[in-house]
């Protein structure tokens, strides 16, 4: 093989066997991987999820991850937002002419490890190349079933005044991370995605109770645009205690040299969770056991006051309104 990806190699020819052979198949090694038109999978026992995303992040290889890596957690955190075990995901790639092979391999790497973390298993996929500057570089769009567990039933329209609001960890990282690596702004801080599975953490908390209102992953927006859409959908308001919302020092840093909000920057590791208040202590502990929610914290409540509204206690006393997401948020991750 070239060291680079040819448009041969997309004609689902001799190429395009040993492009799937030598670069996915290798490492997407599973018993239910089919090399046939689609995957024969036994079925989920009671109830599933189902989800799919694309990922088109620039630059695609960044401090703490890449793009194989966040394309398997996207999904698979969506469907545990779901309360469901993820079982089984395919993939489809479009992949610009000339994209360099080696790249592609450590794309590859990162979805086969980060999809044995989760424990879900690729089994099926789709490869398509493009002409030379039809995409940027490569995109991955990936498709997961999941189990959903008995009990869990967790929806956006299901928060409840006195609810406890809770996160697992540290807000904006990786939106931050992904601003810094393209290095518009000439800052230079030690900042690493937060991209992870999420699964365990879910998993854990369902073990402490199935009684969790809300589940959600803050991506595209942050944990502020996924409050407004819970205040919305719920018909509640939100009220946030801005000295508890976790922030790491060095993205602080940067959201203050940039005027920007890390409540809006986008996670790619963190989950924002609606339960009753007296659920809430023990969620955060058992969160704080997880490898990948070690920052859980509390930071606020549902309230009945100013419904589809999220206010935030300051630290110096006052009250203020988080002001709502509108046009476009940066950085623009996908």
């Amino acid at each position: 093989m070239t060291d680079k990806v040819t448009l041969a190699m997309g004609a689902g020819g001799r190429q395009t066997a040993q492009l799937i052979d030598e670069v996915f198949a290798a490492r997407f090694n599973s018993p239910l991987l089919t090399a046939d038109d689609a995957a024969v999978l036994e079925p989920p026992r009671g109830r599933m999820a189902m989800s799919t995303d694309g990922f088109i992040v620039s630059p695609s290889f960044f401090a703490g991850g890449n793009i194989g890596k966040l394309s398997i957690c996207g999904t698979v955190n969506d469907l545990a937002c779901m309360g469901a075990r993820p079982l089984y995901l395919t993939c489809g790639f479009v992949i610009e002419e000339g994209y360099p092979l080696d790249q592609l391999r450590q794309i590859a790497d990162a979805m086969a490890a980060t999809a044995a973390a989760a424990g879900v298993s690729l089994v099926a996929g789709d490869t398509k190349v493009a002409g030379k500057g039809q995409v940027d570089g490569v995109f991955i769009t990936t498709t997961g079933v999941g189990e959903i567990v008995e009990g869990a039933a967790p929806a956006g329209a299901k928060a409840r005044p006195g609810d406890a609001i809770i996160v697992t960890g540290d807000v904006g990282r990786h939106g931050c991370t992904i601003l810094l690596a393209r290095d518009e702004f000439g800052i230079e801080a030690d900042v690493t995605s937060d991209c992870a599975p999420l699964w365990d953490s879910v998993e854990a908390m369902l073990g402490v109770t199935k009684d969790i209102h809300v589940i959600r992953d803050a991506t595209r927006g942050g944990v502020g645009t996924v409050l407004y859409e819970i205040a919305s959908q719920s018909g509640v308001g939100v009220r946030l205690d801005a000295a508890a919302v976790p922030v790491d020092p060095a993205v602080g840093g940067v959201c203050r040299m940039l005027g920007l909000e890390p409540l809006y920057l986008a996670c790619e590791g963190r989950l924002v969770v609606i339960a009753p208040k007296e659920e809430a202590p023990a969620l955060v502990e058992a969160l704080r056991a997880c490898p990948n929610s070690q920052g859980a914290a509390i930071i606020g409540e549902i309230t009945d006051d100013r419904p589809g509204w999220v206010v935030m206690r300051t630290e110096i006393g006052s009250e203020t309104l988080l002001p709502q997401p509108t046009g476009e948020l940066l950085p623009r991750i996908c």
